[in-house]
């Protein structure tokens, strides 16, 4: 059956390309855009790939499965706004670029059919260069950011560490008709229905042939490379801030059929620089008997001390790594300096889990947080690892309370090439979303750490939203701003902190300049029980429901969990983003005519233990409040109302259709409809289905397919890998609703996960919700006049 398209005036709309992604060079001289398709062809997501301990890998580039298409890169000079692209292979597919601490060079990957190849620039001229003869395994290691890193610049600059492919490479073993074979005794594994794990020995093999690195240092100017050590399963490559030692972290036999990756047994070490190994920090075995939202015994995040020369901190579970289990003490800190022949040194304890920490500026200073389960609170201390009696709180809020959130520490790579919080002595700097009654406001604050004193550097003006990127050049009076409105697209400005006039660096054009006329606005109202409900409410263009009359409403929403009424009904919604229409989003539905309720807020409120025991009064609840408040308004029709949602609110919207008659009809996508297929929790719930099979019965739409009654649209990526949300999942309350008579409609999509990416597969996505909607709501407003109408392709019944 052929893919669907939706009508022809949206199109050009979903094919809009989005802005790009932005990095900004060390020293504020420099930024690297990069630049994506808005989706990429289905091809590129049709590209044979092996489902491995977790991972999805191209076996031709030992590299993880693409997914996103980056085509340009482009170098911005902030002092005079002067863009340059560097030239590129046509048809080039490239990564995110990796500064040097210089700010001026950076590497960056690229993909080659065979391969992935490395590449390095420099950002004053615009020049860029393949290294010859290198190809890298992009499969094991992660973002420099995280700890990780495929590739990363030295401290210095003058090398880059690298995760190499072994040359020539081994063939693949071809799968074999052998039995699966698993077996249990005695252990407790309640961990998540993990996706795109190993199955069979030849998988293991497969997984262990791809996986394989070489860890290497490499001239940046002639690619000459220079073998660390052997060839092995690295994740981790990282110098020491003095250049002495490198962190290494690889895994290593035997692997495990119960979790993937990154509970493999495991190996942290101690490298000199030349490769020869002076400590094992760790060697931990398979974690596959971590509690349910726990964590897994031995040291985790393993890091340098970015302001000592070579000194490792890392923390270690007291409680079993079991959050329930009674402990006065759940987390210690260690330390590790060089020479590395010591014991670990015990620096303090901490009263609940450590989230992990913010190297500040200040030799031995950092920000750690600290997470109270049971409270649901977070709390960040100011901790100097050399005297830690001397430790205090300078953050202390819930987690729910967006309002009170002081923002994230601005981090700044220093000439020396170690990270650290941005800091002028005791003062450091924060930004935030700025979470406000009236919608996000994002913030730029400096913040005494001495006195606990902020001073508000930047603020996002009234109906704009203005994110600080950081410092330029010129020093702490100006910064580059990423600013956009209602009506404004997203676009990068230097502004002054005085208050001097902004100049602009990009002009990225409206996308949709014609649709400039779709209103937005936030909306609140009480759900009836003391709890303030929110969504941003859109209308089609130049519609007045005063004169015009009311509209088809479809409200689009996801459900979060919430401590207490006070922060379920703070107000979190973008009212002063971009409105830009995407294939995936619900606004694009005003085009055709329809009011749409998006981020519409449906709080589940109580104890984090029992808070699902109601959780269908209270989803219930806020979905016939928002129906009530904008039919009070004059706004909608309450007879023609859907309800959608992706996910988490893919298994709302069923549920609500099961449990209500308010809606005309649902559109579910990538849900989990049968809770006693993910029986070790769900979402946030934190007991397992023994302990409270009532819950997870009464919480799955699958137990109540025979009451839903209003025809539902449900969709599914086929090869969605998401925990727990398997494509069976939708099947089987396809095969349920049709069992029982009701109306529903299944499409699953070839090649896409748990969200939807080729150009065909959102193309078709929209076509079949516009059809649904049509054929269910009727037409919405001046629905007739828009372009000819959208035409699916019938189903078998």
């Amino acid at each position: 059956m052929p893919y669907a398209s939706p009508p022809a005036d949206l199109i050009p709309v979903v094919d809009a390309p989005p802005p790009p992604s932005v990095s900004m060079a060390p020293g504020g001289r420099y930024l690297a855009l990069v630049h994506y398709a808005a989706h990429p062809e289905i091809t590129m997501l049709a590209r044979p790939y092996l489902a491995l301990a977790g991972l999805r890998i191209d076996q031709r580039m030992r590299a993880r499965r693409r997914l996103r298409r980056a085509g340009r890169l482009s170098l911005l000079r902030i002092a005079d706004g002067h863009e340059y692209f560097p030239a590129l292979p046509e048809g080039a597919q490239v990564g995110f670029p990796v500064w040097a601490a210089d700010g001026r060079r950076f590497a960056f990957t690229m993909d080659r059919p065979d391969g992935v190849g490395l590449w390095v620039g420099d950002a004053e001229t615009g020049e860029v260069a393949e290294l010859p003869g290198l190809s890298i395994c992009d499969v094991l290691g992660g973002e420099p950011s995280s700890g990780g890193g495929t590739v990363r610049w030295s401290r210095d600059g003058r090398s880059l560490l690298v995760l190499a492919s072994p040359p020539g490479g081994l063939a693949l073993p071809e799968p074999e008709n052998e039995p699966r074979l698993e077996e249990t005794a005695g252990k407790r594994s309640q961990l998540a229905t993990y996706q795109d794990l190993l199955r069979t020995r030849t998988d293991e093999d497969r997984f262990e042939i791809l996986a394989t690195s070489v860890p290497c240092r490499v001239d940046p100017a002639s690619g000459e490379r220079t073998e660390l050590g052997p060839p092995g399963l690295y994740y981790t490559l990282q110098d020491s801030p003095d250049g002495t030692h490198l962190l290494v972290q690889r895994l290593r036999r035997p692997f495990s059929f119960r979790v993937p990756w990154v509970w493999f047994a495991r190996c942290t070490e101690v490298w000199d620089s030349d490769g020869t190994t002076r400590a094992v920090v760790a060697d931990q075995p398979v974690s596959d008997e971590v509690p349910r939202q726990g964590v897994p015994l031995g040291p985790r995040l393993v890091g340098w001390e970015e302001r000592a020369p070579a000194s490792l901190t890392w923390v270690e579970a007291l409680d079993g790594g079991d959050p329930v289990a009674p402990a006065e003490y759940r987390d210690r800190v260690f330390r590790l300096t060089g020479p590395f022949g010591q014991e670990p040194q015990r620096v303090f304890d901490v009263r609940h889990r450590c989230l992990g920490w913010y190297d500040l500026d200040a030799p031995g200073q950092v920000l750690m947080v600290e997470h109270d389960r049971d409270r649901r609170w977070l709390t960040t201390w100011w901790c100097d690892l050399n005297a830690p009696q001397e430790s205090r709180a300078v953050f202390d809020r819930s987690v729910d309370d967006a309002y009170g959130d002081p923002g994230t520490p601005l981090r700044a790579t220093n000439p020396d090439g170690s990270l650290t919080v941005l800091a002028d002595g005791t003062a450091i700097y924060l930004r935030g979303d700025g979470a406000t009654p009236a919608g996000k406001r994002p913030f730029f604050d400096r913040f005494d750490l001495a006195t606990g004193t902020a001073t508000r550097l930047h603020e996002s003006p009234q109906g704009t939203v203005e994110h600080v990127l950081g410092f330029t050049s010129a020093g702490r009076d100006e910064v580059v701003l990423w600013h956009e409105s209602p009506a404004e697209p997203p676009n990068l400005f230097v502004a002054g902190l005085g208050g001097s006039q902004a100049r602009p660096l990009t002009r990225w054009p409206d996308p949709h300049p014609q649709l400039t006329r779709v209103s937005k606005r936030l909306i609140t109202h009480d759900r009836g029980d003391g709890v303030t409900l929110s969504g941003m409410l859109y209308l089609p263009p130049g519609h007045d429901p005063a004169v015009h009359g009311r509209l088809p409403l479809v409200i689009w929403a996801y459900p979060y969990d919430f401590g207490g009424a006070d922060t379920a009904g703070q107000i979190r919604a973008d009212s002063f983003e971009f409105t830009r229409v995407t294939a995936l989003g619900p606004v694009v539905f005003t085009l055709r005519g329809y009011a749409v309720l998006a981020d519409a807020t449906m709080p589940v409120i109580g104890d984090p233990e029992t808070m699902n025991d109601t959780y269908l009064e209270q989803v219930t609840g806020a979905a016939l409040a928002h129906i009530r408040a904008l039919d009070e308004a004059g706004i909608i029709d309450p007879a023609r109302v859907a309800v959608g949602g992706h996910s988490y609110g893919g298994f709302m919207t069923a549920n609500l259709l099961a449990h209500t008659t308010a809606f005309a009809a649902g559109i579910a996508r990538s849900g989990a409809y049968n809770r006693t297929l993910t029986p070790f929790g769900f979402q946030t719930e934190r007991r397992s289905y023994w302990e409270a099979p009532s819950v997870y019965d009464q919480v799955s739409p699958f137990r109540f397919a025979d009451h839903i009654t209003a025809p539902l649209l449900l969709t599914h990526g086929e090869q969605d890998g998401n925990s727990g949300t398997f494509p069976l999942q939708s099947e089987r309350l396809f095969q349920a609703i049709r069992g029982n008579g009701g109306t529903a409609r299944l499409v699953m999509l070839p090649h896409e996960g748990h969200g939807y990416l080729a150009r065909e597969s959102v193309m078709h996505v929209l076509a079949e919700e516009i059809d649904w909607l049509e054929r269910w709501l009727g037409p919405g407003a001046h629905g007739q006049a828009q372009d000819e109408p959208v035409s699916v392709p019938s189903a078998p019944t």
